[in-house]
């Protein structure tokens, strides 16, 4: 066992990868190939104040319910989770969230023979009522590198008449946002600290986005369900970037969830290390084209 600022972590492994969870809530705050730094943005204890008292922000990877809304999205996490064994890894379950009725859990399994990691989310509804939401899988990451989003590639009807892109801007966000880059293959951001904060969302048709930093391409794979209606604006991958952290989302879609009932949202990371000193070289370029190429 380790520790985060005090809270106690523990550490999943495998010859490429190191992770860290907390003993006491579903956040994974640590992740790195094995000799290298944390891929992922540190804040400390820092915290935001609720009507059901301190949300703490730490950075790394957490599970929130879409869409977003004070104070329903930030009743705090902080202890209370229960920690069981699954193959190659661990479950964690959070208790149901007050108000809410919500119960967060997360089961983590690393791979044996590959730098990759599974991810679980599930959201169960132990409240009175059915909740409309939907899954909503967060990753904080330290500033320096940049935010690889994939843009559709094929027209959305045969004869190429309808759209096919969209791009939705909160209302801080700066249109002319020299960290945001629009392009036709990909969106990207220089994740460069800078205010105001940066978020924009789209509709990923080919399920992955990355993060490249320092020599390391880290990149998120999750299910895209046909069909499915998503929140802000029809948005199932995100990005919000500040000063301090960029963060890679990744959403499921609305779903009405009785008492009783779950929703799921799985992800899938791999971590590529020793890689050139930027994106554009041809080992990620390779990695790139091999994503694109599996959808």
């Amino acid at each position: 066992m380790t520790d985060f600022h005090g809270e106690t972590t523990r550490v999943l492994e495998n010859e490429f990868v190191t992770l860290e969870y907390l003993a006491s809530a579903a956040r994974i705050v640590r992740l790195a190939p094995k000799g290298k730094p944390n891929l992922f943005a540190d804040l400390g204890l820092d915290a935001l104040h609720t009507p059901y008292g301190e949300f703490l922000l730490r950075g790394g990877h957490r599970l929130w319910h879409a869409p977003e809304a004070m104070p329903r999205t930030y009743i705090p996490d902080n202890q209370g989770a229960v920690v069981s064994e699954v193959l190659r890894g661990v479950r964690i379950e959070m208790p149901a969230e007050p108000w809410t009725g919500i119960v967060k859990s997360m089961e983590i399994e690393v791979s044996a023979d590959r730098p990759q990691i599974a991810i679980r989310h599930q959201l169960r509804n132990e409240g009175a009522w059915a909740v409309e939401l939907s899954p909503w899988a967060i990753t904080m990451l330290r500033l320096g590198g940049v935010g690889i989003f994939p843009q559709p590639a094929t027209s959305a009807d045969q004869a190429g008449l309808l759209p096919n892109r969209h791009l939705s801007l909160w209302p801080y966000a700066l249109a002319d946002d020299p960290r945001l880059t629009l392009r036709d293959d990909f969106i990207l951001i220089n994740a460069i600290p800078r205010l105001p904060p940066l978020k924009f969302g789209y509709l990923n048709p080919v399920g992955w986005m990355g993060y490249w930093v320092d020599g390391v391409f880290f990149v998120k794979q999750f299910e895209v369900p046909v069909g499915s209606r998503f929140p802000d604006g029809g948005c199932n991958a995100e990005c919000y970037c500040n000063d301090r952290f960029i963060e890679l989302e990744s959403l499921g879609s609305m779903q009405q969830i009785g008492p009783g009932d779950t929703v799921e949202h799985k992800e899938v990371w791999e971590v590529y290390d020793n890689l050139g000193p930027s994106f554009t070289t041809s080992e990620v370029r390779t990695l790139i084209d091999g994503l694109l190429q599996a959808q």
